[in-house]
């Protein structure tokens, strides 16, 4: 079975009930999982070692909280509360080296599905994707991962052109995206719902925008807790509000289910 959570940010119970719930066996089965595995929930260290305990059983792409995590134990970004406890561990140094190895997307053309944290830009098709990808994930493991990461995230634009300054869009898409002005240009401020009159007339949604390049893929993502679970003929959000006290959700790829679990949060 092939199955995809998504954001779980340190709700391991909820987590691991789900995982009973659809009898999760790491030996037969796959999680993808859509990334912020870590960060704000009441235990991501459980969560983390949990995930790198079965790393042969999961694709997993970094979020925006996985990445502020690495930036903290970097010394980019101050750690906090939920956090402390990783960067203590006398592990910390291999979880983090892994963690700095997952990409930003995945991509299963048998299955026909493709997963990024917040989605995929939509001025990219498979190529930029791949492209970008590659660009990140060097830079990242790089000797000089700390100088790039503090650029990265000292950026505090509302709004982005690919023009302007492509990388940045790039690495912003795959973690931070949820509207945009149009296909080339990504706007930060608004995490409301999609409804009518939750956000400036301007905006859309990125799976929504004019001219949005087709993939041949579905696309997975998380990073939306406001939008919830929802599924189209294009695109799965599977951030369904788990740490806010809602619901975490498991997605089976490779047959037709759908599982949740009510969450606690914080």
């Amino acid at each position: 079975m092939v199955w995809a959570i998504g954001d779980i940010q340190g709700c391991f119970e909820a987590f691991k009930q789900l995982l009973f719930r659809i009898d999760f066996d790491p030996k037969r089965d796959k999680l993808w999982i859509a990334g912020d595995i870590v960060n704000r929930g009441p235990n991501s260290l459980k969560t983390l070692e949990y995930l790198y305990s079965i790393k042969e059983s999961i694709n997993l792409v970094l979020g925006n909280h996985d990445i502020a995590l690495i930036a903290a134990y970097l010394g980019v970004k101050k750690s906090n509360s939920t956090i402390d406890p990783i960067l203590s561990h006398k592990m910390a140094d291999k979880w983090i080296k892994w963690l700095r190895e997952q990409p930003f997307v995945v991509i299963d053309g048998k299955l026909g599905f493709i997963m990024s944290h917040a989605g995929i830009a939509p001025n990219f098709d498979l190529e930029d994707v791949l492209k970008w990808n590659g660009v990140l994930q060097e830079k990242l493991q790089s000797k000089n991962a700390s100088k790039w990461l503090k650029s990265m995230m000292n950026k505090k634009q509302r709004k982005i052109k690919f023009s302007d300054d492509k990388e940045y869009f790039a690495f912003s898409s795959f973690i931070r995206m949820r509207y945009v002005f149009d296909k080339e240009i990504l706007e930060f401020e608004n995490k409301l719902e999609p409804s009518k009159g939750s956000y400036k007339e301007s905006l859309k949604p990125w799976f929504e925008v004019k001219g949005r390049k087709n993939l041949p893929l579905k696309v997975i993502f998380g990073h939306w807790s406001t939008l919830g679970y929802f599924e189209n003929q294009d695109v799965i959000c599977l951030d369904s509000g788990c740490l806010w006290g809602a619901k975490l959700t498991a997605k089976r790829l490779d047959e037709v289910g759908i599982v949740q679990t009510n969450c606690k949060g914080i």
